[in-house]
């Protein structure tokens, strides 16, 4: 089943999802206000990545309410190596002032020295970092900027069955134009729109303390025409609608289910490594993907455990559109992540 999102404030008057499903645009209203849950389980974040497919750049705020953080990683993908830097505060509580909308709002994150900024203005978004000491005593230095958004993007409100009052409500809007750079010491990437694009990933919600997620992303062209998908499972009770789209030339094609074969070694544990495969229930995206570097994270800090693998590397394989075109593609830029949470 795959239900579609009519327009509406995203909760009820006791704190629930009014509807669960997709849409193809941020048309659910949020407002932070509206939560009945506890207010220190409400997790907000703007997480951007930035990628030509031979430098990625992927920067994070989120005020998760007893926890606030800035996080920028750099990978180069040609001599695969990334560098990650973050910063936390204790308690934000909603002080970061997350916008409760995607559609414009500014978000800034500071923590003595180091200065993340992302503006929009409704026509584009400019993310900006000032991160002294973010590499063998150099300050990272970047700016993007990301035009041309899509006219269609990926929009889920996901329940949880543990808990009517949790809910998850995100949008992931891919093949945005880039332009801009980033800096540290010797090493500098330039971004030109031409080859480089920008991902969105905007969530808010209320999580249950527990979760194991499938994320993958990518965008790039064929033959000249923009190309993406957003595709996953594990953010809660999927059962009304499924979060994989796949985006060509701006519009967004709805897909059923897609599973994950990420291959296991002789020891039965996952292979990040090795190649993926990707499936769908309904036969419409069939995929392998090449993985050149797994930007891997793992904290253990009793109440809060994080073990995350983000994969990067290039997808090759068949997307099936809604008027049923074939479309065949091969490297195509983007990602794959097994992320498991207590938080």
């Amino acid at each position: 089943m795959q239900k579609e999102l009519t327009a509406g404030r995203l909760l009820n008057e006791q704190g629930e999802l009014a509807e669960a499903g997709y849409a193809k645009r941020l048309i659910r209203v949020y407002d932070r206000k509206d939560i009945k849950a506890a207010p220190h389980r409400i997790k907000e974040w703007d997480y951007y990545l930035v990628s030509d497919g031979k430098c990625a750049l992927a920067l994070t705020i989120d005020d998760n309410s007893y926890m606030g953080m800035g996080s920028v990683s750099v990978l180069d993908l040609t001599q695969p190596s990334e560098v990650t830097q973050s910063v936390m505060n204790a308690f934000p509580m909603g002080k970061t002032k997350m916008p409760s909308t995607s559609a414009y709002g500014d978000v800034k994150y500071t923590a003595g020295k180091v200065s993340m900024v992302f503006k929009n203005d409704g026509q584009e978004r400019v993310l900006k970092v000032n991160w002294p000491d973010f590499k063998d005593g150099n300050t990272l230095y970047a700016e993007v900027i990301l035009t041309e958004e899509p006219e269609e993007s990926m929009v889920i409100a996901t329940p949880y069955k543990e808990d009517p009052k949790a809910f998850y409500y995100n949008q992931k809007i891919n093949c945005m134009r880039a332009k801009g750079y980033v800096r540290v010491g010797s090493f500098t990437h330039e971004f030109n729109p031409d080859s480089a694009f920008g991902t969105l990933d905007w969530g808010r919600g209320v999580w249950t303390y527990s979760n194991t997620w499938y994320w993958g992303s990518a965008s790039g062209l064929l033959d000249g025409h923009k190309i993406g998908w957003n595709i996953g499972y594990g953010f809660g009770d999927t059962s009304a609608a499924s979060e994989n789209m796949v985006f060509y030339d701006g519009k967004a094609h709805k897909l059923d289910r897609v599973i994950f074969q990420i291959p296991v070694d002789e020891n039965g544990d996952d292979d990040y490594m090795a190649p993926w495969c990707f499936t769908s229930s309904d036969g419409r995206f069939e995929c392998d993907f090449t993985p050149v570097l797994d930007r891997k994270n793992r904290i253990n800090a009793v109440l809060i455990e994080s073990d995350q693998h983000q994969v990067f590397g290039n997808y090759s394989g068949t997307v099936t559109l809604d008027d049923g075109t074939v479309l065949e593609f091969q490297n195509i830029p983007g990602f794959a992540e097994k992320v498991k949470n207590r938080w």
